[in-house]
């Protein structure tokens, strides 16, 4: 995939806005910015739009802002001009997919049929928007279409929800979804930005998931590490699992034979999706220790940790199964 597919799969999830007012576009992008989602497809189905994506890239510059439902050539001519990143349609139109290509700009038009997805192909596309996705058979359709292109990735917008959006996402080949149900037009009408920041952060935390898998603690050596589990053992009755390097009381519970990272220990935290969780928690300023990376017998990364301590223990990432 191109760098800016790439991005959009580890954002996860693509805010589709529609601004009537060009004054709207600065708070918006801000809320976003700050619930957790830089990033914006501000469709071109109002008069509003083209300015409304050029104050966004102005104010907010590192902020990944697109143009959706773009039609014609003379709509994404204006939204290049308005500084967009990518364009969305809602249909394949060949002759706007080529112009996009001409001028180097990822588009990602809509699809709803396999003879959809043979003309992206054609057009030398590896990703295309499922449009409207649960009218249009939802997560079912898609993966019955994926089967026979193999290589196809899609973007499926349209009734995406925070109750559906994990049953989407936990499909290899969706490399994110399209949605408004953060950022209503009745909200942005309100100017209920406090809402919408809200809103974005609550979508970001369902998409990644976040729980306690479980606690390490640093034990001296491996007969205190013995006594711990015990003690754990008999107090709550904790099954003890011995392992190479630790012992378990129960499965919220390690005990370290020996001290590990943290000056306390560890604590584990599970994730839908690590790669993105990364990413995210990148974007607040988090960076993690890269020799810590753990992969399964696919290659697949499992586990890391951050590089910082928080209250004298690690903080360890790991993917759910």
């Amino acid at each position: 995939m191109n760098e800016v597919l790439t991005k959009i799969q580890k954002l996860g999830i693509i805010p589709v806005i529609k601004i009537d007012n060009v004054e709207d576009a600065e708070p918006l992008a801000k809320a976003l910015c700050e619930g957790g989602l830089p990033v914006a497809e501000v469709t071109f189905r109002t008069d509003a739009a083209e300015e409304a994506i050029r104050r966004m890239t102005t104010a907010y510059p590192d902020m990944f802002v697109g143009a959706g439902t773009v039609l014609t050539t003379e709509q994404v001519d204006r939204a290049i001009a308005a500084g967009s990143k990518f364009i969305v349609s809602p249909g394949l139109n060949p002759k706007i997919v080529k112009y996009c290509l001409e001028k180097g700009m990822p588009i990602t038009p809509g699809t709803s049929s396999p003879t959809d997805i043979e003309q992206a192909i054609e057009l030398g596309l590896d990703a295309v928007k499922f449009f409207p996705a649960e009218a249009s058979g939802g997560i079912a359709k898609i993966k019955a279409m994926a089967a026979p292109y193999v290589n196809m990735k899609f973007m499926p917008t349209g009734g995406i929800s925070a109750k559906n959006l994990k049953d989407y996402l936990d499909f290899p080949k969706v490399i994110a979804c399209g949605g408004s149900w953060m950022v209503s037009e009745e909200m942005i009408s309100k100017g209920d930005f406090e809402g919408i920041k809200k809103m974005t952060r609550e979508a970001v935390n369902t998409m990644l998931g976040f729980e306690l898998a479980h606690v390490g603690i640093n034990a001296s050596n491996e007969n205190e590490a013995d006594k711990a589990a015990d003690s754990f053992a008999g107090l709550f009755g904790f099954a003890k699992n011995v392992g190479n390097s630790s012992i378990f009381a129960g499965t919220g519970i390690e005990i370290m034979k020996t001290p590990y990272l943290g000056t306390s220990g560890h604590i584990a935290i599970k994730t839908n999706y690590i790669d993105r969780a990364i990413f995210h928690l990148g974007l607040q300023g988090y960076t993690f220790d890269e020799e810590s990376k753990k992969y399964n017998a696919k290659g697949a990364l499992v586990a890391i940790y951050l590089k910082d301590e928080v209250g004298g223990f690690a903080i360890h990432l790991l993917q759910k199964q």
